[in-house]
């Protein structure tokens, strides 16, 4: 007998803005996004994830690894969704919900290029407290939702022991 995989829960914008108020740094230093980013290479080689990873911090890249697999095509995406997190501050995941939430869609309704910005999942800001988003995380090469949930695993993992 077989079953057919369950497909996966897909967060309320609720809980999406629930992970933001919760992944806060108290600072983010250049070691903290190699510690962060080399966090995110063990997490993805466990998985063989075929992801690129990226951190910047105020439009510096602090972090870049790509895993076998990745491709070109994954360092586009990851500018196009650090982008949405500059110019909106939130998760680009959280972005792109927000407008489906509203019976819409990011490329339809944001007026932005979409070879430019892409709310899909996988850049979340990076966010100091006292200070606001300095910066973004972001990982691709997996379908949204699992590139969003990986980097959302290793943000509460690198806070958990800080």
């Amino acid at each position: 007998m077989t079953t057919t995989p369950k497909p996966e829960l897909t967060p309320t914008v609720e809980e999406l803005e629930a992970q933001e108020r919760r992944l806060v740094f108290r600072r983010f230093t250049h070691d903290d996004a190699w510690d962060l980013g080399s966090l995110l290479v063990e997490l993805a080689r466990d998985r063989q994830a075929p992801v690129a990873i990226d951190i910047h911090r105020a439009g510096q890249q602090l972090f870049h690894a790509a895993l076998p697999g990745s491709t070109p095509d994954n360092d586009a995406w990851i500018a196009r969704k650090r982008r949405v997190v500059e110019r909106y501050g939130s998760a680009s995941y959280l972005v792109g919900a927000r407008f489906r939430a509203k019976g819409t869609t990011f490329e339809e309704s944001s007026r932005l290029d979409p070879d430019i910005y892409a709310a899909h999942g996988g850049s979340f800001p990076v966010t100091v407290e006292g200070v606001g988003v300095v910066g973004a995380v972001t990982v691709s090469g997996l379908p949204q939702l699992q590139d969003h949930r990986l980097v959302v695993e290793a943000l509460e993992h690198f806070l958990s022991r800080a």
